[in-house]
């Protein structure tokens, strides 16, 4: 997928395809064909990209691949444009290519690694056999789908399946349009892959209640495929409006969609499930009409996540896919980055991350930064710009969380509802844990934060419904918590952060005190105004936490190891023992393992 307008490039036919998990939910794959103007999805794993799409009400119609590009480069012949740069200001007059697919990302390893090489030494006897074990692909699913449902035309295909319309015969649904992936089991060649439609189901049915997250109906099985029945969207993808628009949306709509993605995407962390795969294409609006609602498709790549796991599997669309997600160490904030992409997108047109090979992309997504100079950005106001810039930042604890970006100033409404975000019940665990010194900075620091931070605060302490003289206890993040709960947080442990709440059993916390235990010094950082805000926090912290710390003593609030001990040695003013503003500011942000080998896990 390329750009939304006006960059044309040499095309090199790209002979790899990602694979693709049958489509969404009423598909929104990628298509085979040539690098081309809108974000083309790139999947990165075996499991999600279509090699062709055919018109539908849930799929573009009238979309053909093709071989080559029909626009000449207006680069020099060995030259190719700058992955950071935007696309000149210019519009096709005429239908775009469809997008092309990236190569997936194990084949690139395969060529460039070359297959694994066999175990030395004899088989163990335990293993003997074990390849030609059958595969269990029994789901337990229903197995009268053709007694309930008449399929009708296919909407789309993916790798492993195709999507099609279908009309319910009989039951509460009976004569209602639904939309069916079936994925084919002769497909599933691996226990991996039978665990994925296993557990897209799963979150499917987990999840539910949100209006902006396709529903799901049921699921069914016979000897041939699996079908997931879920709701018919018939008013086309995202990437298609973004397409019927010029290439960009006007800021003002762009808003509409953001926050509607923000939304989902925040109900769907709250509950624990991250999405992996977030991309134009997987957005179908539910019916034609302009203001029809979006919802969030195809939950193939998705996964449940503990509170403070991390994953490490590389999957997802290589335009999108986050910096941490390359590093193999990622949790949600990995589809923050690609909302960001999204509305990066939407508001200029181009790619924030480009390069003619899928090695190339990954290549800028880790080493260049976004291009917010070139037009149309000049006319993108201020507010927009800095949106995009906190949720692409390359240091994942920067990021807003989706709650957080719903009360960015840009898309700030007083009206709307604020989730509840299920970062406070993190951080508030880690103050509870945290030293009298290591409270008393976050306390200076949340004395100093501005009237725009506090808002999102206030917001999430009102979720909390505290008491009449204005305290929460233990009983009011539980009651908070379990008023948005589903399965899936049953699935992904969520409520089990609770038990690290405990100690405010025993105690109650005011808003002040909240504000400390909930401010996020690294969010801070990536602030414009981070070192005034730094500033005055010191001059708090100067006048009611700061006191005499020995080196010893400060390298074990950091966690030290004795080696380690000359790194705090100039954050202590050596006039009065005590921590300078070098000291504070490092002691909030903390030593990571990458500054310190030698720190202790």
């Amino acid at each position: 997928m390329g750009l939304c307008y006006g960059k044309n490039v040499a095309v090199a036919q790209d002979a790899g395809g990602g694979g693709g998990g049958g489509g969404g939910a009423n598909v929104g794959g990628d298509v085979a064909g040539v690098q081309s103007p809108l974000p083309a999805s790139a999947v990165v794993n075996g499991t999600a990209t279509t090699p062709s799409r055919k018109g539908s009400a849930a799929a573009t119609p009238g979309r053909s691949s093709a071989a080559a590009s029909p626009w000449p480069s207006p680069y020099p012949a060995g030259v190719s444009p700058s992955p950071a740069r935007s696309t000149p200001r210019r519009f096709f007059r005429r239908p775009f290519p469809p997008p092309s697919p990236a190569k997936h990302i194990k084949a690139s390893l395969l060529k460039r690694l070359g297959p694994p090489k066999p175990p030395e030494g004899p088989i163990p006897e335990d293993v003997v056999g074990e390849t030609e074990r059958p595969l269990d692909k029994s789901f337990g699913y229903g197995k009268n789908f053709g007694a309930k449902y008449e399929l009708g035309k296919e909407v789309g295909r993916g790798h492993f399946g195709h999507t099609c319309s279908a009309v319910a015969k009989k039951g509460e649904m009976k004569g209602q349009l639904v939309a069916v992936k079936i994925i084919s089991k002769a497909k599933m060649t691996t226990p991996i892959s039978i665990e994925d439609v296993r557990r897209e189901v799963k979150i499917l049915k987990a999840l539910s209640g949100h209006t902006n997250l396709v529903k799901f109906y049921d699921a069914f099985e016979d000897t041939l495929n699996v079908y997931i029945i879920m709701e018919l969207c018939e008013g086309g993808e995202l990437l298609d409006r973004i397409l019927s628009r010029g290439g960009r949306y006007k800021e003002e709509d762009a808003k509409s969609i953001v926050v509607q993605i923000l939304s989902v995407v925040s109900f769907c962390h709250l509950q624990g499930v991250v999405h992996r795969d977030l991309k134009p294409e997987n957005f179908l609006f539910s019916t034609s009409d302009e203001n029809a609602p979006m919802k969030l498709i195809d939950f193939g790549l998705s996964d449940f996540i503990r509170p403070d796991e991390r994953l490490n599997d590389i999957v997802g669309s290589a335009y999108y896919v986050a910096p941490e997600v390359l590093h193999r160490s990622y949790s949600m904030e990995a589809d923050i980055w690609s909302i960001g992409v999204i509305t990066y997108i939407l508001l200029c047109g181009s790619r924030p991350f480009w390069a003619r090979t899928e090695s190339g992309i990954f290549r800028t997504v880790l080493r260049a930064d976004p291009n917010f100079d070139d037009s149309p950005w000049p006319t993108v106001s201020p507010k927009a710009k800095d949106f995009v810039k906190r949720l692409l930042n390359k240091d994942y604890r920067k990021r807003m969380t989706a709650a957080q970006a719903l009360t960015h100033p840009w898309l700030r409404d007083d009206q709307r509802q604020i989730p509840l975000d299920f970062l406070i019940y993190k951080l508030v665990k880690s103050y509870l844990r945290a030293t009298p010194l290591r409270r008393a900075a976050l306390k200076a620091l949340s004395k100093a934060l501005t009237e725009d931070e506090l808002l999102y605060l206030r917001s999430q302490y009102n979720l909390l419904e505290p008491s009449k003289d204005g305290r929460v206890s233990l009983e009011n993040f539980r009651t908070a918590l379990m008023q948005n709960a589903t399965d899936a947080m049953k699935e992904s442990r969520v409520p089990d952060i609770l038990k690290a709440l405990e100690p405010l059993a025993y105690r109650r916390m005011d808003f002040e005190e909240f504000c400390a235990a909930a401010v996020s010094p690294y969010q801070l950082e990536a602030l414009e105004d981070w070192e005034q805000i730094a500033s005055t926090a010191f001059e708090y912290f100067e006048q009611e936490g700061n006191r005499v710390v020995s080196v010893e003593e400060l390298a074990q609030e950091m966690n030290l190891a004795p080696a380690s001990y000359s790194m705090v040695t100039d954050w202590i003013r050596q006039s009065d023992g005590k921590l300078s503003f070098l000291g504070y500011t490092k002691f909030l942000h903390g030593v990571t393992i990458r500054s310190s080998n030698t720190r202790h896990r």
